[in-house]
């Protein structure tokens, strides 16, 4: 049976679960509110879903429950944060004001962080750039589970990429969140809680063969987007994300899926461009027609469009939440026996 929750009770619940498991105010703060973004956005494979694994990595100690991130600034426009193996999201909340202030000092910058893990929906934090008026360039990478062209032992991961224009009136014009991969791991773990199969392009099983099963798919690899072109994404996040941020590379982080493996420490690499720094006065413009000529034909929507209809009629109608995952969620908050 379908529980319904508002948007505020969504926040809660995760953070008192993350609580329980372990988890420090400030790190299941950062948490509970991408969580909730990620369910107002229409983003389930993000939000309660990942709860539960959450606080298990937590109890099993993928996650740090003492971390403390510390941030340093070797060069004015460059930031970098340790997350020390805790949750990536509040890595990023400790180093986002100095990050921020150095893009509008230089008209650029760059946050690297490392010792990270799973950052959520990579498209909220180049949005809440692109809320704070710059330009936001996002990457972060994943365990391996994409082979290269030709070959079969996964080097990259999904490694998602974002992009968010700001509209001049503090929200965002468009955002662009796409992985290397035809769909976000996530999904077909969503589809695996769910009993249902995969769409066709999606994965690989074990034996290299395309499959529609999700628990195979688990079990094998992705199937990059575009072919030997999303594979290209994938080493271009990994170069930034992993080798740049000073993270281990995908074929050497432990999954971000059960217990095993220890800390996945990956890592993230964000830029800030101030558009007056580059475009002066005539960006907004230049995009606002930009946009119009993709608007103006029926049909047609911009990146970003879909998770802002959602958004729409979500902080109204709240979310449903069905039994299973709430039973996941409860057992996830116990206390440890």
């Amino acid at each position: 049976m379908p529980h319904p929750l508002t948007l505020d009770a969504v926040e809660t619940l995760a953070h008192d679960t993350l609580i329980a498991a372990g988890a420090t105010d400030a790190a299941a703060g950062s948490v509970a509110r991408s969580t909730r973004l990620a369910e107002r956005d229409g983003i389930r494979s993000h939000g309660l879903l990942y709860l539960p694994i959450y606080a298990e990595h937590l109890r099993c100690g993928k996650v740090s429950i003492t971390a403390s991130p510390s941030v340093t600034t070797p060069r004015p426009g460059a930031v970098r944060v340790d997350a020390d193996h805790g949750f990536a999201h509040a890595a990023i909340d400790a180093g986002w004001d100095g990050f921020t202030a150095a893009a509008r000092t230089n008209g650029i910058a760059a946050m690297s962080i490392h010792n990270s893990y799973n950052c959520g929906v990579l498209g909220h934090h180049a949005e809440r750039l692109a809320q704070d008026g710059l330009i936001g360039l996002c990457f972060t990478h994943a365990p391996a589970s994409i082979a290269p062209p030709g070959g079969s032992k996964p080097v990259v991961g999904t490694n998602p990429f974002s992009i968010a224009v700001p509209d001049g009136a503090g929200g965002a014009m468009l955002v662009i969140d796409q992985s290397a991969s035809a769909i976000a791991k996530s999904e077909i773990l969503l589809r695996s809680r769910e009993g249902k199969a995969i769409e066709p392009g999606w994965a690989l099983d074990s034996d290299g063969n395309e499959t529609l099963d999700a628990d195979a798919a688990l079990a094998g690899s992705m199937m990059p987007s575009g072919g030997y072109k999303g594979f290209g994404v994938g080493l271009l996040v990994e170069i930034l994300a992993a080798a740049l941020s000073g993270a281990n590379l995908s074929a050497e982080a432990s999954p971000f899926s059960g217990t095993q493996g220890g800390p996945p420490g990956t890592g993230q690499f964000f830029i800030a461009i101030d558009p007056t720094s580059f475009g002066g006065d005539g960006f907004h413009a230049s995009m606002l027609r930009l946009a119009t000529s993709i608007t103006d034909q029926d049909g047609a929507r911009l990146p970003g469009q879909r998770r802002a209809d959602n958004r729409t009629r979500i902080e109204i109608e709240g979310v449903s939440v069905d039994d299973a995952l709430l039973a996941r969620i409860k057992a996830a908050g116990a206390p440890a026996t």
